[in-house]
């Protein structure tokens, strides 16, 4: 098939009315292919688990295919690229949720699946003490991560904050966008996303013409917790998107770090409460958030002295090995593939934590330490 018919067919898929994410993923499972979908007839679609009447019909109805057809050739026109799901070089960490977007379009020139990415958000209303913090912060991560990106939302306050310092510590930056590539929102930040797509990029599940609608922001805060290693949270009232990107990356069992202030203080309170309810690991520098996520330089970290290994019992020295080759690891897959009783395996692991030779994150994963 030319490719430019699949591109049509891969935008598509994301079009179709009430069809979402999950669901679109199910038909191209189902039929075997994306270009299936669309020339399956209604009486198989309607069979398929989970699709039923109202949905079939409108992927049966195809009227979508015209719009389909000419973003196609506005991302072809303009260099902008186009990410499935089933490319090879689809983000993993994406790939690793299951309401990820099907396709999403990308401007720029970093690679979404460089090693270190660490998405910052906050509110609008960031106070001067907020964005010095975030300044210091992503200072300090860049000088001993220089290969860091850094996510967020191009908004103002926190968001613009954390990609202006990106910017100036070197770093590559990605503003995820509640609209598409025809609009610029807020119009005051249209030279720095002229900057962002020189030294990072812009990224959005929407067509290109898509204006900014309310829930349109919320929708794109699950690319900006699931693109990212871990989402850090400077400052946020008691509500907001700060929150709502803080709840879809631990529904996703990715890190959340927060930046606590003081209690009389209004924009710190939905950070306050984060830690308080343990939703949130408290971040006061960039060495804590190096530290949680196990991003310490090698000139850094303590040596474990050869001889203490030697004292380990044969479990522990199982669950080191087990736990080093894999990197990071759940306490579930430990007990899978250790066959270790989990009660038993929790007792290990504390006493090993306690030795400092690893470290247990949220979602009970367990790293080196």
């Amino acid at each position: 098939m030319p490719e430019n018919i699949l591109l049509k067919h891969k935008i598509a898929l994301g079009l179709i009315p009430g069809i979402g994410d999950i669901n679109a993923r199910k038909l191209v499972a189902h039929l075997g292919s994306v270009e299936a979908v669309f020339s399956e007839a209604y009486r198989n679609l309607v069979k398929i688990p989970g699709i039923g009447p109202e949905l079939a019909k409108a992927v049966s109805d195809h009227s979508y295919l015209e719009a389909a057809e000419r973003e196609s050739e506005y991302v072809t026109k303009n260099n902008i690229l186009t990410y499935f799901y089933l490319d090879d070089d689809y983000p993993f960490r994406l790939r690793q949720c299951e309401d990820s977007p099907v396709v999403f379009f990308f401007k720029g020139n970093c690679d979404l699946n460089t090693s270190r990415i660490l998405s910052v958000v906050g509110t609008r209303n960031a106070t001067p003490r907020g964005k010095e913090l975030c300044d210091k912060i992503i200072g300090g991560l860049a000088s001993d991560n220089p290969g860091l990106i850094i996510v967020s939302g191009l908004a103002y306050g926190i968001d613009i904050t954390a990609h202006k310092s990106a910017l100036a510590n070197n770093l590559q930056t990605i503003a995820v966008l509640g609209h598409g590539f025809k609009t610029i929102y807020p119009s005051a930040h249209w030279s720095i996303a002229t900057t962002i797509i020189k030294k990072g990029g812009l990224l959005s599940d929407f067509l290109s013409d898509a204006l900014p609608e309310r829930n349109n922001f919320i929708k794109r805060n699950r690319i900006i917790a699931g693109l990212s290693d871990s989402t850090l949270i400077v400052e946020s009232g008691i509500k907001g998107g700060a929150l709502i990107t803080a709840d879809i990356a631990a529904s996703y069992n990715r890190d959340v770090l927060a930046v606590p202030g003081r209690p009389e203080d209004q924009w710190s309170a939905g950070c306050n409460n984060l830690i308080k309810n343990n939703k949130a690991a408290l971040v006061e520098s960039y060495r804590d958030v190096e530290y949680f996520l196990n991003w310490i330089p090698e000139h850094s970290k303590p040596s474990i002295q050869r001889t203490l290994f030697s004292e380990l019992d044969p479990n522990e020295k199982l669950i080191y090995e087990s736990v080093s080759s894999q990197g990071e690891i759940s306490i579930d897959s430990l007990c899978r593939s250790l066959n270790i009783p989990v009660f038993r395996l929790s007792a290990i692991l504390l006493q090993m934590e306690l030795k400092g030779l690893v470290k247990c994150y949220p979602g009970n994963i367990y790293r080196i330490s």
